[in-house]
């Protein structure tokens, strides 16, 4: 029986506490999402035209421009390319296995941020729902409290209590999905980023490989075709988009 007072005592401060961490997690979560609109922004790449002009400076043999074109590009694809470039001269397979890597060594960073979106998503409602429960484990206890004084005076100030606990304890509910559904939609957007940084960075490697199938002798040029392409190579893991559970 106390076990079960002490409870109770928990259930009536914890939807209140339940409110204010969905609070902070709100405020969190968009400041992760300004930062990954910020982020991804500021590394925007037209791929075709950067395609174009690595290939033509790449034809005329030109690679240290070709990495002076990449050098003034801030995207992550730049980058990767420009560190795959210094292997230029080594053939196909020392480029592929260089862009391989820049992908994966930079993953981690173009990718910041989404597990919290991804897991406050999914979660967020749920925090809600036990807040909820605590509401209305709280109402409940203060119901008995008013049948109990039903015959004094203040018994309808009782009921009007209860009724009021409930519909507060309800309200964390529809918090913690106002909370995910934000959450989940800049996590498919972010993520659908990331996958472009990955599509673009194959996409321009096997350009550059085309170009050396088409500049080399021939016996380079057969060396290069049979290497497969570059998205054979990278994670063809896509990931599903996050859900709101509810």
């Amino acid at each position: 029986m106390l076990l079960m007072h002490k409870l109770v005592f928990v259930a009536q401060t914890g939807a209140a506490a339940v409110l204010y961490i969905l609070l902070l997690l709100s405020v969190y979560s968009v400041g992760v999402v300004l930062e990954r609109w910020w982020y991804f922004r500021k590394r925007r790449l037209d791929v075709i035209a950067t395609g174009d002009a690595l290939a033509k400076r790449l034809r005329n043999g030109d690679v240290s421009g070709a990495k002076r074109e990449l050098e003034e590009m801030p995207a992550v694809e730049a980058e990767i390319l420009r560190d795959a470039l210094d292997y230029y001269a080594d053939g196909p397979d020392s480029l592929q296995e260089i862009v391989q890597k820049g992908i994966r060594q930079r993953r981690k960073v173009f990718e910041s941020g989404l597990l919290f979106l991804g897991t406050l998503g999914n979660n967020a409602p749920f925090i809600g729902l036990f807040g909820t429960v605590l509401g209305v484990v709280a109402a409940f206890k203060e119901l008995g409290t008013a049948s109990a004084n039903m015959a004094a005076a203040g018994g309808a100030g009782g009921m009007g209590n209860v009724m009021s606990g409930i519909s507060e304890a309800l309200i964390a509910t529809a918090i913690g999905i106002l909370v995910a559904i934000p959450a989940v939609i800049a996590y498919n957007l972010f993520q659908k980023k990331c996958n472009d940084i990955e599509e673009n960075s194959a996409a321009l490697a096997n350009q550059i490989l085309a170009v050396m199938k088409s500049t080399r002798n021939p016996r380079n040029s057969q060396r290069a075709s049979d290497t497969p392409p570059i998205e054979q190579i990278i994670d063809p893991k896509r990931r599903r988009p996050a859900e709101v559970n509810g």
